[in-house]
Formats: structure tokens, C-alpha cells, sequence
């Protein structure tokens, strides 16, 4: 099997669009969410096609200093994506924030995720941030993977913590790797 974690380029920022509603319908089922009326999984019903929803994306291929979209490809094909932020879209204090990370239901458990992560983790040195759904009845395996995840590229080395965010009441995780 054979992994790739690719910055995404703007002619290419289809293929992630593409995978985004798949990403928004696999988190209906751990915030509880459902479809707007012209059914996008948005909260607003100002988006009805897909290709309205695609335009809010556009910012991640606008600001390619500060936001990263990455693609993960198995085998050639893609089987998700992680976007990567930094200042001003992250928090105070903080280099990096994983801003979404998905994988589709094919690709997991396999170690791809992880591999990822610690892949986009040693290209970008600094203090990182990632939030996730607090609820563990809805999000098990999302808190299981980042903390096994972050625990083995840190040796242990992170917080965790429950807290406000921009984005509500998240379980947070924080790290930094700025030695080498």
C-alpha cells in the first residue's frame, strides 16, 4: 500500500471538495446533525448545491502561507484529506491547528490516519492544536485515535483538556515539536 500526503494545489482542489460532503456527513453522525432543507449538510440554507458550498472553501487555496490543504492518496487514489492552519487561523500562542482531517471508511484502521498526521506533524515544527467532539458516546474513535496518535509522536508529551473554543466546547489537544 502506498501512501502519499500531497499540498493540494488549486487545480486539484476539486478532488477535496469532491470528498468534502462525505467528511460532513460522517460528522452528522457524532454532532447529531442533518441536512438543510436543499440537503448539504450545512447549518444555512443559503447553500443549496454543492457548488455553493464548494465557494466557502476557496479561502484554503487564497492564503497558501498560512493554510495547507493536504490530500492523502492510497494506492493513487484519494482517500482523504487534512487541512492544516497557522496564525491568524489558530489560536494565540499556536504555529499549527489541524483544522479538519478525514479519511474515507475504506482507508481506516489501516494506519493511514496516523502515518498522516505524523507525516504533516514533521513537516510543520512548532506548538500544535486540534480540537475534537467531547461526547464520548458519538466520538469514541476520534479521541482514541488523537491521543494514541499524539501520545506515540510525543511520547506522552501532550495536554488534553475539555474547554470552550471558537467552534464550542471541544476536547483540545495540544503539543509542540520544535525540537528536532
Amino acid at each position: 500500500m502506498d501512501v502519499s500526503v500531497e499540498l493540494v494545489k488549486e487545480e486539484e482542489s476539486y478532488i477535496i471538495r469532491n470528498l468534502y460532503p462525505l467528511y460532513l456527513h460522517d460528522l452528522a453522525e457524532i454532532y447529531g446533525h442533518y441536512p438543510n432543507e436543499h440537503g448539504i449538510f450545512e447549518e444555512s440554507n443559503q447553500y443549496r448545491t454543492l457548488n455553493d458550498q464548494y465557494d466557502v472553501q476557496n479561502i484554503w487555496w487564497q492564503k497558501p502561507d498560512t493554510l495547507f490543504p493536504y490530500l492523502i492518496r492510497v494506492d493513487g487514489r484519494p482517500a482523504g484529506f487534512m487541512l492544516i492552519s497557522s496564525p491568524p487561523y489558530c489560536n494565540k500562542g499556536i504555529d499549527y491547528f489541524v483544522h479538519e482531517a478525514f479519511l474515507l471508511r475504506p482507508f481506516r484502521g489501516k494506519g493511514i490516519a496516523e502515518y498522516t498526521a505524523v507525516e504533516l506533524f514533521e513537516r510543520y515544527r512548532g506548538k500544535w492544536e486540534l480540537f475534537t467532539n467531547p461526547t464520548t458516546e458519538t466520538n469514541k474513535r476520534g479521541q482514541h485515535f488523537w491521543r494514541k496518535t499524539i501520545g506515540n509522536y510525543t511520547n506522552g508529551n501532550f495536554t488534553e483538556e475539555f474547554g470552550e473554543t471558537f467552534d464550542g466546547y471541544k476536547l483540545i489537544f495540544r503539543f509542540k515539536n520544535t525540537i528536532k
